[in-house]
């Protein structure tokens, strides 16, 4: 459970980024988790409807897609974090690549991306974002796991 809710923590501040991102450079949101969906739908024989209908339940479900990879990617790490206890980098990171490969992989496999030919720019638009996934559902999880079991020693953050 901590970490599914550190999972949706994560996304929230995943999404924040992203969208301060998409504010400041004026850039449009990306296309690739509803061309997943298109994909995905096709490959099951599922019918989106037509036009707008499709179009909206692309952009639903494409949401829906990240906010299960980011509960996902915690709830991966929560039940890793039960026997391993890890410093604050290398859970910030491991929840970073989880998070990272845990969206990228599927895209990737579905030929809706493919980061071998992103720019650095694309790059950092990926990482950023889950870097504040990562730095934010380790906290969350750190909180919520020194909360429930008072002999361990209090969160304490480096900054």
């Amino acid at each position: 459970m901590r970490g599914l809710i550190a999972g949706a923590a994560g996304t929230s501040a995943l999404n924040a980024v992203t969208y301060l991102d998409m504010a400041i450079r004026a850039r449009a949101a990306s296309s690739t988790p509803q061309q997943a969906v298109e994909k995905m739908a096709g490959l099951v024989d599922v019918d989106l409807g037509e036009g707008e209908r499709a179009d909206s339940r692309k952009e639903a479900l494409g949401s829906l897609l990240g906010y299960g990879t980011g509960a996902g990617a915690a709830l991966c790490y929560g039940l890793a974090a039960e026997r391993w206890r890890p410093s604050w980098p290398v859970g910030v990171l491991a929840l970073t690549a989880l998070a990272m490969v845990g969206s990228n992989a599927p895209l990737t496999l579905l030929g809706t991306t493919d980061p071998r030919s992103w720019s650095a720019t694309d790059w950092i638009s990926d990482v950023v974002p889950h870097l504040a996934y990562g730095v934010t559902a380790y906290a969350a999880h750190r909180l919520l796991t020194t909360s429930v079991t008072p002999s361990r020693p209090r969160l304490s953050l480096p900054w």
